[in-house]
């Protein structure tokens, strides 16, 4: 049985682990105030050329969310979310549980437009009865999208500067985010991105470490008491210098940026391989997650074999189903997916 089902089914990747055994013996500050922690982030601001960011270290990408989310709004806030948005479809409604409706608009192919973001808006500041409602105080979006989809440099700008004329915080989850960076056709840097929303986060887990999210605010907006926010969620871990470690290994030599392109190495060779069969995809996309519809036959025999998500139905008889490369993915594994086919 080979493994396409997801990208954070893997360990780490050596160099993390190397890292972590190097360390092992020694008695770092608790809590992230350690010397590897403010290493590894100052090799992030470096990447990021945000010298002034500040960057706070998570475990997981549902409790990085709801935690960032919740810092940056008031109680009668809302965050502004694509109706197929992660954290609208697949968090469990983490960020209701901090009492914050999530405002959904629509999308096409998995990304907001500024266009849709400016008419909710316009709508919402025309509305006499606005002060009854939910007030939009967050745009959210993720990149990639949950459908492995990219914005181009221009539509992040358009978003950005459509954020701004409204004084709402741009927000990019990025758990898979050196996947879209590294995506073929990508015109967005890490810079770039930095230089174009007011928080983000770096995502580890899907990407070479064994936990970890980077939390990254650009303009020095995070709330004076985040620390204390993210201990109320139980986001705070004793041994903080754990992640810290990992994203310092990560960004030594490029390495979070070479095993993100190893992932897309393998998923356009993947890509091509469902199309040399011709085989039908639901949505193009350019990043590690690829989208094939499959019929009850092919899903059967596939199975037997293949580990895969079945991400719904596209008509009567196909099913969506998601083939995942990683950092981990290797030659001999699409190799075998090739004869399965």
């Amino acid at each position: 049985m080979i493994s396409f089902e997801c990208d954070y089914n893997n360990g780490a990747h050596p160099q993390v682990l190397d890292n972590l055994i190097k360390y092992n013996g020694s008695k770092p500050t608790p809590y992230g105030f350690d010397e590897f922690s403010d290493r590894a982030k100052n090799r992030i601001r470096e990447a990021c050329g945000m010298p002034d960011a500040q960057i706070f270290f998570l475990t997981g990408g549902t409790q990085t969310n709801a935690t960032t989310i919740d810092s940056m709004l008031y109680q009668y806030e809302g965050v502004i979310c694509v109706g197929s948005g992660h954290i609208n479809v697949h968090e469990a409604g983490a960020v209701e549980f901090t009492e914050h409706k999530i405002i959904t608009i629509p999308d096409t192919d998995g990304k907001m437009e500024a266009k849709v973001l400016d008419k909710y808006m316009d709508d919402f500041m025309h509305d006499g009865n606005r002060d009854h409602a939910v007030h939009p105080g967050l745009v959210y979006i993720t990149f990639p999208t949950e459908f492995g989809t990219l914005y181009t440099a221009q539509e992040l700008d358009d978003i950005y500067n459509t954020c701004k004329r409204y004084n709402l915080p741009l927000y990019i989850d990025g758990a898979r985010l050196g996947y879209g960076l590294m995506a073929d056709g990508s015109d967005i840097t890490l810079p770039y991105l930095a230089r174009h929303c007011d928080v983000f986060y770096i995502g580890g887990t899907k990407i070479g470490a064994l936990c970890g999210e980077a939390v990254v605010f650009t303009n020095r907006q995070a709330h004076k008491h985040f620390f204390s926010i993210q201990k109320q969620h139980g986001a705070v871990i004793a041994k903080g210098a754990l992640i810290g470690l990992q994203f310092e290994a990560l960004f030594t030599d490029n390495l979070y940026f070479k095993l993100s392109r190893h992932a897309i190495d393998m998923a356009m060779r993947m890509k091509q391989l469902f199309k040399d069969k011709g085989y039908q995809f639901y949505i193009d996309s350019p990043t590690n997650q690829q989208f094939v519809l499959l019929n009850q036959e092919q899903v059967d025999r596939l199975s037997q074999h293949i580990q895969f998500t079945h991400f719904g139905q596209a008509d009567k008889y196909h099913t969506i189903c998601r083939f995942v490369t990683s950092w981990a993915t290797t030659k001999e594994e699409i190799d075998e997916l090739e004869r399965l086919l």
